[in-house]
Formats: C-alpha cells, structure tokens, sequence
C-alpha cells in the first residue's frame, strides 16, 4: 500500500503553495501551519514532508521554529527540506524535530558533503531529493538548472548506499494535472528497491490510486488537499 505523506509548504511561518514553484504564484492556505498538522496526525496521517521556501530560496534554514512547534504538538513523522547548505542547517533541522530530512542542491553542488551527510546520519535519515525539469536535476529551489540526467544522477548516489529518493517533476508540480506516472515506472523498473517518493501534479484520490496500482512506494501531494479536490475521506482506505 502506497504511503500518504501530506505537504506543508511555509513562507513566513504560513502553510502556502506554488505553481511549478514560483514565488510569485504564491497562495496562503493557513497563517497556523501547527494546526494544519494536528488535523492531518487526527485523521490518521503518520508522515509529513515540510518544505522551507524560504530556506530553499535564502540557502540556508530560515523556519525552523515552526518545525520546533509540529513536533511538540504532534507525533508526526517530519521530513523536512529547504536551505540545508550546512552542517549547521543539517543540525538545527535535526535538532528542530526533523526525523528526516530532503536534501537536493547539495547532493549537486558538493556530492562529497552529501556523501559525509549520508554516512554521519544514515541512509535512513537522508532523502536524496530529485527535482527534474526536461529530464534534467534542477537545484536551489529549482531556480537553477543542473547539468546532471536524472538517472545516472539516481544511479550515482543509490550505489553510494542512497535509498530514499523524493523525486519531483516540476513541470507537473501545483499543476493539479495528475503526476508523471510513466517517470516513475521507469524510476521503479530501474531502482527495484529504492523507496521511490512521487511528488508533483496530484490532482484527485484517483491519482493516488493509480500511483498505488503502478507500485510507488509513496507520494507527496498539497495543493489537491488544500484546493478540496481530496478530502480525508478520500485517503481513508490508504491509512
């Protein structure tokens, strides 16, 4: 059974979303991302992936408070991204309440500490956050894009011991257009053991069905929650 895992994207300490991740497409949704949380972990939700726009777009963390604040009102398993530069940005979302964390840009720009990361806190505890556009690794909140083919990128770290992967088609993220379903049967076809993450288009509780049915390990969806296009009752029989 696929993972539910619900999105809370924060600007300035409010639970907002992007279109394909433009700042200018921004749309706030609720001033409380704490409350936002409670009534995900009340409807039976275990995981949520928080994701620091403004960290992405600082290069370093930037809201860890409101992360401090999920974890002592909630029990929820927190993967947290966005802006982690540093091995102090690694340490204050650890120290925040993060059990794990998504990291992209640095994997990129400097795989040699991406790879002390990995070794110092296990596989376990990082995400290799995958972003693509045009079939390429985007990075820093994917203003800027890589050189980098998605799937020897994918091949690079998982035999370095990588095996949670969140990959991303941003073309499709906000979209509320269904995700790229064909993108991650490759993915699976390729990398039968990676825990695979989709994010990115989901639209309806038949989308998620159907990322079920091709064996997607889990995904990643906000805006069709918070646009009322997927209820909690929708979710019920994936919890």
């Amino acid at each position: 059974m696929i993972e539910i895992i619900p999105a809370i994207d924060i600007i300035e300490g409010k639970c907002v979303r992007l279109t394909k991740g433009d700042y200018d497409t921004k749309k706030v949704y609720d001033d409380d991302p704490v409350e936002v949380a409670k009534q995900f972990e009340a409807n039976g939700i275990r995981r949520l992936h928080v994701v620091d726009l403004d960290g992405a777009k600082s290069q370093h963390v930037v809201n860890y408070r409101v992360i401090e604040r999920i974890a002592d009102h909630t029990s929820l398993v927190i993967d947290f991204g966005g802006g982690i530069k540093t091995d102090e940005d690694l340490d204050i979302a650890f120290a925040s309440g993060a059990s794990l964390v998504t990291i992209g840009s640095i994997a990129v720009k400097n795989p040699a500490l991406f790879d002390a990361w990995v070794e110092r806190f296990s596989p376990q505890k990082v995400i290799l956050g995958a972003d693509v556009k045009n079939g390429l690794i985007s990075i820093s909140g994917w203003k800027e894009e890589a050189s980098e083919k998605l799937m020897p990128f994918l091949k690079k770290h998982t035999e370095k011991g990588i095996e949670n992967v969140l990959c991303t088609d941003i073309s499709k993220d906000g979209m509320l257009e269904g995700p790229a379903i064909e993108l991650y049967r490759d993915i699976m076809a390729e990398f039968p053991d990676m825990y695979l993450i989709a994010s990115g288009g989901v639209s309806c509780i038949e989308d998620i069905q159907a990322l079920n049915a091709a064996g997607i390990p889990a995904v990643v969806f906000g805006k069709a929650f918070y646009e009322g296009k997927i209820t909690m009752e929708d979710l019920a029989s994936f919890l």
